[in-house]
């Protein structure tokens, strides 16, 4: 009974280490010169597959008077993604550009336009992000 009792919390702690490990692996920084934006991804294979970039040194553009955009090297999956909804610190990506959206104001939500994750951290400095960011797995 003990071998069981011990064996059964092994298994318990190993996967709570695992949804650990996870958690903090969905877990992305964007940075450029002074800023710093920290970003948790949700579970869609989007998100999976904007991690599986990573890292990335990319341009970033402003785009309008609310979003920076960059563009990744490969098309996101947004098979089941969902849509955005219009809050600032959204990462999003939009679909017929292919490009990935930093938005740093409110917008309207649109049905191309897919929510990757939200910033934890930085959300600020999203607006100052400016020339060649880098994206990384966050440590």
């Amino acid at each position: 009974m003990k071998k069981l009792s011990a064996v059964l919390a092994a298994v318990a702690l190993a996967c709570c280490l695992a949804a650990c490990a996870h958690a903090q692996a969905r877990t992305i920084q964007v940075s450029a010169n002074d800023a710093t934006v920290v970003f948790e991804l949700n579970d869609s294979a989007a998100a999976s597959a904007l991690l599986d970039q990573l890292p990335l040194t990319v341009e970033v553009e402003d785009f309008g008077t609310n979003e920076k955009i960059c563009y990744p090297p490969h098309p996101l999956d947004v098979s089941d993604a969902p849509h955005a909804q219009g809050g600032a610190g959204t990462l999003a990506y939009y679909e017929p550009w292919g490009d990935v959206v930093l938005f740093y104001g409110a917008y309207a939500p649109n049905d191309d336009l897919y929510e990757v994750g939200q910033a934890t951290s930085g959300a600020d400095g999203i607006e100052a992000l400016a020339g060649t960011i880098t994206i990384a797995a966050a440590a």
